[in-house]
């Protein structure tokens, strides 16, 4: 059979579309509460409570670092889906991992990535009660959480009102340096450097602080960062049917001083980075104290929701800059 020259291949279709296709076929199921497009997705079950379920996916070839070990790799795989359910203020109570495991392994090399596992079961307090193996030519650890909930807690992508404040739970580019100064060999001070690398190959999904701010009802709309600043914005504002404005760019101290040393952009870090986990949400106005309080001073205000456009845009000293909608998609990011 000769296939015919107009097949798109998976590297021109991208991800979302593979997930647009996927969605279309499957159709949407009456118990649905949430589907795709969300971080997590939802069932109903008796009682008026919902089923949370989460899964992600680590590969080695495109998810781990050059330098960062089983033990931070599995764990690492963890903190994936637990930041996708914190960012909709929900604790995990238990999970499953599925391994793909090339012979090449050793058995020292299985030790570890069950110790990171426990590791991250033990940190954010569920547990992990079963799975498969299988072998594979690449590493993989697909992992997969379940939660309960009241559907009207849980909060989504979709709910935000032009006006609503848009806030972050941290400070954006570490990742993103840290990732230039492992592939690029960039030595600097250990002050400087470790950081960066903290963020790489230790990273911490917001989970404490998402269930916080789900409780304290400020909150409109939410979304796991992972993908990149830049890019869970415009997410953020094609969920809505809203634009977004913001007027600064959070970038952190180290990022920022790695930049100016290795002359980079350090607001290209911010924003075209990935693999963060902080929480980037829509706060209602009247409640923007609360959410700080609540936060306890870990929220940062950077812009608000607006009707007038679609998309993300930075106004700062009276100039207008559209922010592209860029950041990790797999199949197109090279």
């Amino acid at each position: 059979m000769i296939r015919a020259k107009c097949e798109l291949s998976l590297r021109k279709l991208g991800e979302l579309k593979i997930i647009d296709m996927l969605e279309r076929t499957l159709g949407v199921s009456p118990q649905a509460i949430v589907g795709f497009g969300d971080d997590i997705s939802a069932i109903s079950l008796p009682g008026g409570k919902a089923a949370i379920l989460k899964t992600d996916m680590l590969v080695g070839s495109t998810d781990v670092p050059p330098g960062m070990t089983m033990r931070q790799a599995a764990r690492k795989a963890v903190v994936a889906s637990v930041s996708d359910m914190a960012a909709k203020g929900v604790r995990p109570i238990a999970g499953l991992v599925a391994l793909g495991l090339p012979p090449r392994l050793t058995r020292k090399d299985v030790h570890d990535l069950a110790i990171g596992l426990r590791d991250a079961q033990d940190e954010y307090g569920f547990a992990i009660v079963g799975g498969d193996t299988n072998e594979s030519r690449d590493l993989t650890i697909s992992i997969a959480l379940f939660a309960i909930a009241d559907p009207g807690q849980l909060v989504l992508r979709t709910g935000a009102r032009s006006g609503d404040i848009v806030a972050v739970t941290g400070e954006f580019g570490d990742t993103s340096a840290g990732l230039k100064a492992l592939l690029e060999k960039r030595k600097g001070p250990r002050d400087l450097a470790k950081p960066l690398y903290d963020a790489v190959f230790y990273p911490r999904a917001q989970l404490s602080l998402g269930l916080k701010l789900a409780n304290s009802r400020t909150l409109s709309a939410s979304i796991d960062s992972s993908d990149g600043l830049a890019w869970s914005l415009h997410e953020l504002a094609k969920a809505n049917g809203l634009g977004i404005e913001i007027n600064t760019i959070p970038v952190s101290k180290s990022a920022h001083d790695f930049a100016q040393r290795y002359r980079y952009g350090p607001e290209k870090l911010a924003l075209y980075g990935g693999e963060e986990y902080h929480l980037i949400v829509a706060v209602k106005r009247h409640k923007l104290e609360l959410a700080c309080r609540a936060a306890r001073g870990k929220l940062k205000p950077i812009g608000v929701v607006t009707k007038e456009f679609d998309g993300v845009r930075l106004i700062r000293s009276g100039q207008t800059v559209n922010i592209p909608r860029k950041g990790w998609e797999h199949f197109k990011t090279r």
